[in-house]
């Protein structure tokens, strides 16, 4: 599959601070690629540097051309912050930056796409916080690009709607579209990314799809089972236990051996409140190789707890 991005060796500077450090990634046309990393990480200052926006060191090539030369119809891109005329309603606003194109898609379509079809006559000072920022998305489909960067698109966005939002983007990936997508967000990428690019202090640390790096340094799943029993009543079940004050982990528990451990746990006399399954995240992954976890870097962790079940007894 050929190559819609490739950064070879990117480096940018902001006087002494090296925000972007040697970067090199491919993106596959088609796919969509997920660029994760706390505030400062130097996902930004990348994509400014992927689509000619600002000055950078090293090569980039963009649809087979270098930034500044592309086509600028082809790319569509969602900073982090964007601001649009205010006093337009939505309808006029997808027209306005339509018109800017020598061939556009309909706009009662695209605004169809991003969920404002009951919104589209509304001032954009109007909207919600939600909806603004699903309008901006819209903005940047009216030209039909072919690659298209998202800078947090999801922001500000109820769950519903991030939804939605997700379910777009997939279909938008499906028909060819290249997609880079940064995000705090760990269940987004993982939904979202067929691989993904983890930044900590501008350097990528690890690349690979969402289940390769999970698999190869998130860890193992486990069982935690809330109760007071002896571990060694568990010896010989063929389990890996370790105990904690009112509280039993069985290690390297995948989803297949649940029913299997709650039997051995019946068979081996042991009484408990609950037990919660927990399989390992980007999260966990982004820990073991960086030392730090996103909430210690001042970033929200994931709006849920993907992949965790508790259950009562």
């Amino acid at each position: 599959m050929d190559a819609a991005v490739v950064a070879d060796d990117v480096t940018k500077r902001y006087g002494d601070l090296v925000a972007v450090d040697g970067v090199s990634l491919s993106v596959p046309a088609g796919t969509v690629f997920g660029l994760i990393g706390p505030n400062g990480a130097g996902k930004t200052s990348l994509v400014r540097c992927l689509t000619g926006t600002t000055e950078y060191e090293g090569e980039v090539s963009l649809l087979g051309s270098s930034p500044e030369s592309v086509d600028r119809s082809r790319i569509g891109l969602l900073p982090q912050s964007f601001s649009p005329p205010e006093r337009l309603t939505v309808r006029e606003l997808l027209g306005y930056y339509a018109e800017l194109y020598d061939e556009a898609r309909d706009v009662s379509s695209v605004i169809a796409e991003v969920g404002l079809e009951d919104s589209a006559d509304t001032w954009y000072e109007e909207l919600s916080g939600g909806q603004q920022r699903r309008a901006c998305v819209g903005i940047t489909l009216v030209n039909d690009p072919d690659v298209l960067f998202l800078d947090e698109p999801t922001t500000g966005i109820d769950p519903a709607g991030r939804r939605d939002l997700w379910t777009l983007i997939e279909k938008l990936a499906a028909a060819g579209t290249t997609v880079v997508l940064t995000s705090h967000s760990m269940d987004e990428v993982e939904r979202l990314a067929d691989r993904v690019a983890m930044l900590a202090d501008g350097e990528v640390v690890a690349e690979g799809s969402p289940a390769a790096l999970i698999a190869e340094h998130g860890g193992e799943s486990r069982l935690e089972i809330r109760t007071e029993a002896d571990p060694d009543l568990l010896a010989d079940r063929g389990f890996r236990v370790e105990a904690s004050a009112g509280r039993l982990t069985l290690h390297d528990v995948d989803a297949a051996d649940i029913d299997d451990a709650v039997d051995a746990l019946a068979a081996a006399g042991i009484a408990y409140e609950s037990f919660t399954w927990t399989e390992p995240t980007l999260e966990d992954v982004y820990l073991e190789l960086t030392g730090e976890s996103f909430r210690e870097s001042g970033v929200a962790g994931p709006t849920k707890a993907p992949a965790d079940a508790e259950v009562e007894r």
